[in-house]
């Protein structure tokens, strides 16, 4: 039997969700993307489309595309640092997809930091492997230009890229010191799994509380999570999960408010911490 036109859509879906993914950093702007493809495949004469993959592919992330470019200036006005939203453990079938491809926190972070077209390139050709002929007609450039988008940002994502990644095993050691440190109020500890120069980074989109610019430095960022555990004091409950397909940590302090930290370890040393509390991105965890 011949499948449907919206059976092939969702078995095209969990590939395309994670495209949308990795040029977003959302996944509520992910699905909304996907839900305008299909919208638009609807609307179009499925039997002239050759190639339906092809088609979608192209489709979403221009579409992707598009919504980058509008959501850069919304995160302007952004209140306080913006990070991607994480996807944490026991995901549903559509979090389960994303993960199947490197669409980390800490490499979202970095991307956050390209140009949308260079993010795009990158996301298409360097992370899911489409030539440039496709990053180009999804660009609306040469294949030149696209090769050129793309090895800008690899040059970018490579030199905030870790040389010497923890596996998940290490992170998971190193993390479980650190959250033993900040519990005991043990500074020396704490000052012994961070970086020197590591940076903690908190988003609470002015809904909730959080330190409005990335706080830097060993010494300032340990006495910031020492502080931040004792005034939990007894209402600190924090897990070991995966974040994004590594270890990282969820739970609420006194406050009531769910926070996400996500990790990122180089040669057994944490350099950023990234902490996501905005409600609006943690609607999936609650």
């Amino acid at each position: 039997m011949t499948a449907t036109l919206a059976e092939r859509f969702e078995a095209l879906r969990p590939r395309l969700l994670r495209i949308a993914y990795g040029q977003l950093g959302s996944l509520a702007e992910a699905e909304d993307v996907l839900q305008d493809a299909w919208l638009r495949l609807q609307r179009t004469d499925s039997g002239a489309i050759r190639d339906l993959e092809g088609w979608l592919i192209t489709t979403v992330s221009r579409l992707a595309l598009d919504t980058l470019k509008s959501a850069r200036v919304r995160r302007e006005a952004y209140v306080g640092p913006w990070l991607p939203e994480p996807l944490v453990s026991e995901p549903s079938p559509e979090e389960a997809a994303v993960r199947a491809d490197d669409v980390s926190l800490a490499l979202l972070v970095v991307l956050e930091s390209l140009s949308a077209a260079e993010r795009t390139a990158f996301v298409l050709h360097d992370v899911f492997g489409y030539s440039f002929d496709e990053v180009a007609a999804t660009l609306g450039t040469s294949p030149a230009a696209a090769r050129q988008q793309a090895s800008r940002a690899r040059k970018a994502v490579e030199a905030r890229r870790p040389r010497f990644p923890a596996t998940p095993q290490q992170q998971r050691e190193i993390i479980g010191a650190f959250a033993a440190a900040a519990l005991e109020g043990d500074m020396d500890a704490l000052l012994g799994v961070l970086h020197p120069d590591v940076v903690f980074t908190a988003d609470g989109g002015g809904v909730v509380t959080a330190s409005r610019k990335p706080l830097h430095g060993a010494e300032r960022v340990a006495k910031t999570v020492k502080a931040l555990a004792k005034s939990g004091g007894a209402g600190v409950t924090f897990d070991l999960v995966d974040v994004n397909g590594m270890p990282g940590l969820a739970g609420a302090g006194r406050d009531g408010v769910l926070s996400v930290i996500s990790f990122t370890v180089d040669d057994g040393r944490i350099t950023a911490i990234d902490i996501q509390r905005n409600p609006e991105k943690l609607g999936r965890q609650a």
